[in-house]
């Protein structure tokens, strides 16, 4: 994962710490009675947590990988962020089939060849029905104040052992619940140096397990961020910018103002429709406004997208790569549909190259053939793929899930994702390129 907040001076503390325990100043203490000398080998994350509360002062909150070990001593007036459950709870919800798993492990090891694939799988349910009752423990508090389960944060999916005790989402979780603004978070690996981790270095919130929570917990994906920019992955159903009526502020622009409230008032660049998910830009800065929306007006801006049609194009004698040109504008009575319009409509182009044909399985169980397209628009026109796609000036083919111009089941969504873009970073001039792969 992309570091969510500016790391320099939540990195100054984590040395500061680290040379505390070094001096014996603080103490690595354990707080579970039974400790391998495996894990007490191990080194551990340490993070750090600078952020603003209510009252406009800066606090620091710290805390430690794992639910085994804290850090206890005095560091400034900062805070030691405990576990999001506790290593009591963890053990009791192990407990019931603690034994029984143990058992089974031993098994293996002397039983005949036959038996292996029955206990194997004995000991896998087992140890996922464990897994399950630890994770219904846990739950976080959120961007919007608001406390989510792990469950329904991971979509009833079972995410990896540990998911919830790495810093950052205790550290996120502990900022959220009490109503402070984060403003610089990072993490430290302290302890004897491996392939993987370097002692003193500076580590990225991991894939596995927060890339599956941090971005919930956030209320957006963080792909890239410096101090004039954000590249964000935006998910399906949610508005870019505000709309009209308190029912629809929840956006792209307002989560980004929630987590950077020094961000300028209108940060969106470019749009993308409510429905489709994918790559997009916001401006920090004025000056980064203005040079990102020049270069999309100007059509510097590459962009690519994949969809998801609604049959075979090659059924239509459609070929298999080309470039569109069709003219539409808005039907201003039956707002926001665009028609075609070839006298008055504004030209939109659009290079297609068919990628695959495939079996799609709808939410209602619904099976059918489906074509897979990348989309290479060069204009910029409302609504431009759904419309390549749909009308008869172009496939006459809707993208799966189009609820204006095609058909869209119950829990499904629109089939079109912003998988690509590029532009020139507006204080570097260093050309910025993101690929984003789609869900479907």
């Amino acid at each position: 994962m992309f570091p969510p907040f500016d790391e320099a001076l939540a990195f100054k503390y984590c040395k500061e710490i680290i040379s505390l325990l070094e001096e014996k100043k603080l103490s690595l203490v354990y707080t579970t009675e039974k400790i391998s000398a495996e894990r007490f080998a191990n080194g551990i994350m340490i993070g750090v947590l600078v952020a603003k509360n209510s009252a406009q002062e800066n606090k620091i909150f710290f805390t430690v990988s794992g639910i085994s070990r804290k850090i206890e001593g005095k560091f400034q007036d900062a805070i030691f962020v405990e576990p999001v459950v506790s290593s009591k709870k963890i053990m009791s919800a192990l407990q019931k089939n603690d034994k029984e798993i143990h058992l089974l492990t031993e098994k293996l090891k002397a039983c005949r060849k036959e038996e292996v694939q029955d206990l194997q799988f004995r000991r896998s349910a087992l140890t996922s029905e464990s897994l399950e009752k630890v994770h219904e423990l846990y739950s976080f508090y959120c961007f919007d104040g608001k406390n989510r389960p792990l469950k329904q944060i991971c979509k009833n999916r079972l995410p990896p052992t540990g998911t919830g005790d790495c810093c950052a989402p205790k550290l996120l979780n502990f900022a959220f619940k009490n109503n402070l603004t984060p403003l610089s978070m990072c993490e430290v690996f302290y302890g004897k140096s491996t392939e993987n981790k370097i002692s003193d270095c500076k580590y990225s919130p991991c894939d596995e397990r927060c890339g599956l929570i941090l971005p919930e917990i956030l209320g957006l994906k963080i792909l890239y961020r410096d101090n004039d920019l954000i590249v964000v992955n935006k998910q399906s159903g949610l508005l870019s910018v505000p709309g009209r009526g308190p029912e629809k502020q929840d956006c792209i622009v307002n989560r980004l103002k929630k987590l950077f409230p020094e961000c300028i008032e209108q940060p969106s660049v470019h749009r993308l429709d409510m429905e489709t998910s994918g790559l997009m830009i916001l401006a920090f800065t004025k000056d980064a406004h203005r040079n990102l929306c020049r270069q999309f007006e100007e059509g510097l801006v590459q962009k690519k997208y994949v969809a998801l049609l609604d049959g075979i194009l090659a059924k239509k004698g459609i070929p298999q790569s080309g470039t569109m040109e069709l003219y539409f504008r808005l039907d201003i009575e039956n707002r926001p549909h665009q028609i075609w319009d070839s006298v008055y409509g504004k030209k939109a182009i659009t290079e297609w190259k068919i990628l695959d044909v495939e079996k799609y399985l709808s939410p209602l169980e619904n099976k059918k053939n489906v074509t897979r397209v990348l989309f290479i628009p060069h204009t910029g026109r409302t609504h431009q793929l759904r419309l390549a796609s749909a009308d008869s000036h172009g496939f006459g083919v809707p993208i799966i899930g189009d609820t204006l111009y095609g058909h869209c089941e119950p829990d499904e969504r629109l089939m079109l994702h912003s998988c690509y873009i590029k532009f020139t970073h507006p204080s570097t001039g260093k050309v910025m390129e993101f690929n984003c792969e789609c869900d479907f």
